[in-house]
């Protein structure tokens, strides 16, 4: 008998003897996503600098966050599974915790027009505390070079991920990257 079949029946079971059963509905959806694990681009450019990253948790996936400041265009980005992550510039391997390396790489600077630094962590090889996520391991800021900024993301596995931006704060936009718990 299937899963969900034997769901309905204990369902059923419980209330004809008049105990309240969770609802039958919610037990085959779960966390199921219909994300991959390819690369995703958008090769959209902008002057707006990258003002700071936040991550999150969220029941079936861990989310990471990159502010861009207020400019003119949208955000572009490439993300994808790498051997490696490497700095901007130097081509020096960033480490990174866990059994998969995602590399976020934002189509934007993290410097203003005098060259002042508009993102600049205290700790470049641990950017966030993600100690406790189901999936995300370790965040590392791998340095910003001829308007692209790179982030190494941990993870615990290769698994599924989407990409995508949205607006705000002010006239700013998010660059979100969701990397789900599991397959």
């Amino acid at each position: 008998m299937t899963r969900t079949r034997s769901l309905v029946a204990l369902a059923s079971a419980l209330t004809a003897l008049g105990v309240a059963a969770p609802a039958v509905a919610n037990a085959g959806t779960g966390c199921s996503v219909t994300w991959g694990s390819l690369p995703e681009q958008s090769a959209t450019h902008t002057s707006a600098p990258v003002t700071g990253l936040r991550s999150g948790e969220h029941a079936c996936f861990d989310r990471l966050v990159v502010d861009v400041g207020d400019g003119h265009g949208g955000v572009g980005f490439r993300v994808g599974y790498v051997d490696r992550v490497v700095q901007d510039g130097s081509g020096t391997t960033v480490p990174l915790r866990g059994a998969a390396d995602l590399q976020v790489v934002v189509l934007a600077p993290a410097h203003d027009e005098d060259g002042e630094p508009t993102y600049d962590p205290r700790r470049d090889a641990e950017v966030l505390d993600v100690t406790g996520y189901d999936t995300f391991r370790q965040v590392a800021w791998a340095g910003s070079f001829e308007g692209q900024s790179t982030i190494g993301l941990g993870v615990r596995a290769r698994l599924p991920f989407r990409v995508f931006v949205l607006d705000g704060p002010g006239d700013g936009q998010r660059l979100v990257v969701d990397v789900a718990h599991r397959w």
